[in-house]
This record gives structure tokens, C-alpha cells and sequence, in this order.
């Protein structure tokens, strides 16, 4: 092989990432700039092994499988949180919560495919478990007792991660205008309520993370009604109520 042909070889590079230099760092670094550009279904080992210009074999001593693949690329997103208010500061417990959440979305919208990922791990990484204790850690120090906090994590759910599960599915209109009218008479004769709510906001399909009409503007509605109502049940000294009796077993 000539001089030529050995740096040609040499220098075949996808996104700045040289065969030569193949690192975990590399590999991780690649994977979230090809899901950030096709979404996660385009992300295989294959695929990625191409965008690097090695073959599959070669990820496999940087990352045991996709799946820990994906468990890298969470971290990585999660890497990208601004660091939680010192203890001590003055910001309120839920504003400095709602700053951590509202940061995390940020991360995702960055991110779109991130959500997805999020729901499909099966256990948390040391990343997923610093985030969720920096969240509680806010809880704890603002004065909240362990039963409150356990119980306010619950209620903040997946919003902990800057999403939300969608109420209902909401496919688009149909692009026919008289098939649409038909469809809008047909909910306003047997669902008026249902569709008087989803008329009711404007939804910008733009600011939504993930297939929903959950925009920012109602993410933050939620996490502020929330952390205003668990706010109220600390203020009152709650307690939780005693723990159910064992459930009956079905016949």
C-alpha cells in the first residue's frame, strides 16, 4: 500500500472520531451525535460502527452491548446538568427543585431521543441515582421529613427526569378539511368536555419532548402544583395515614 492510500485509510473519520484513536469516549461521544441527528431507532451497533468507519467487533471492546451503549449515553445526557444549589442557599426548596427539573428538560429537549432511553433502563446508573439524590437531598434540607419526601418523589414521577407519560394519545388532524369538521362534530356530540379541554391551550408541537402536546409551558404548570401542594402538606405537618391491611386475594 502506497503513502497515499496508508493516510486515506488512516484519516476516515465520521464527526472528528479517527479509527486510530477509537475510545469509549469516542464511541459514546458518536452514538448521541447520530441519535441527536436520526432518533433512536437509528442507532444500532452496526450503524454506529459505520458513522465510525470500523467494523461492529471494534465497539464491543469500548461497550459491552447497546444496551450498556445506551446506559453510557444517559450519563452522558445527565453530565450535562448545571450542579444542584449548594446547601445552605438561600433558594427556596422549591424553586431550587424546580430549577433542577426544568434544567433537566432542557437536557432533553437538547436531546429527544434521551426520554425514550430514560424508560427503558432497567436499573439506575450511579448518574441516574446522583441525580435522584440531589432532587431528594433539596426535599430533605428544605425541611421535609422522609415519609413527605418519599411520597413527594412519587408524585413527581417521571417529571423528576423532565418528562411526562401523555394523558392520551393525540394523533394529528386529518389534513382533509371536511373529514376534520366531520371528526371535531363527532367529539363535540359525544365527548364536548374532552374536546373543549383540548381546544382550550395552544400546543406548540416544537416544545414538546417526545410525541405529545406536553409543552413547556404546562410541564412547569404541573411541577408548580405540585410542589405547591406538597409545600401546604408540609406547612400542616403531615403525616402518612396508616399503612392498608393486606389485600384480599381474587377467588
Amino acid at each position: 500500500m502506497g503513502d497515499d492510500a496508508r493516510v486515506a485509510r488512516g484519516a476516515r473519520v465520521s464527526g472528528g472520531a479517527r479509527r486510530a484513536t477509537l475510545t469509549s469516549a469516542v464511541v459514546v461521544r458518536e452514538a448521541i451525535a447520530l441519535a441527536d441527528a436520526h432518533g433512536l431507532d437509528a442507532l444500532s451497533m452496526r450503524s454506529l460502527a459505520d458513522r465510525l468507519g470500523v467494523v461492529p467487533m471494534a465497539l464491543y471492546k469500548h461497550v459491552r452491548d447497546k444496551d450498556a451503549l445506551l446506559d453510557r449515553m444517559v450519563d452522558a445526557i445527565l453530565a450535562e446538568l448545571p450542579a444542584a444549589a449548594p446547601a445552605g442557599s438561600p433558594v427556596r426548596w422549591q424553586d431550587a427543585v424546580r430549577e433542577r427539573i426544568l434544567g433537566t428538560r432542557a437536557a432533553l429537549h437538547r436531546h429527544p431521543w434521551a426520554w425514550r432511553a430514560l424508560e427503558t433502563r432497567t436499573a439506575p446508573s450511579p448518574a441516574m441515582l446522583d441525580h435522584l439524590e440531589s432532587v431528594i437531598t433539596i426535599l430533605r434540607d428544605g425541611g421535609l421529613d422522609a415519609s413527605l419526601t418519599h411520597h413527594a418523589m412519587h408524585a413527581l414521577g417521571s417529571r423528576v427526569w423532565g418528562f411526562t407519560q401523555e394523558l392520551a394519545p393525540s394523533p394529528p388532524p386529518p389534513a382533509d378539511p371536511a373529514v376534520r369538521t366531520a371528526m371535531l362534530e363527532a367529539m363535540a356530540s359525544r365527548w364536548p368536555r374532552v374536546l373543549e379541554s383540548a381546544m382550550a391551550a395552544r400546543h406548540d408541537p416544537g416544545t414538546a419532548v417526545g410525541p405529545s402536546c406536553d409543552d413547556d409551558a404546562e410541564f412547569a404548570f404541573a411541577i408548580d402544583v405540585l410542589l405547591d401542594g406538597i409545600a401546604l402538606r408540609h406547612a400542616a405537618g403531615w403525616t402518612p395515614p396508616p399503612a392498608a391491611g393486606p389485600r384480599p386475594t381474587p377467588a
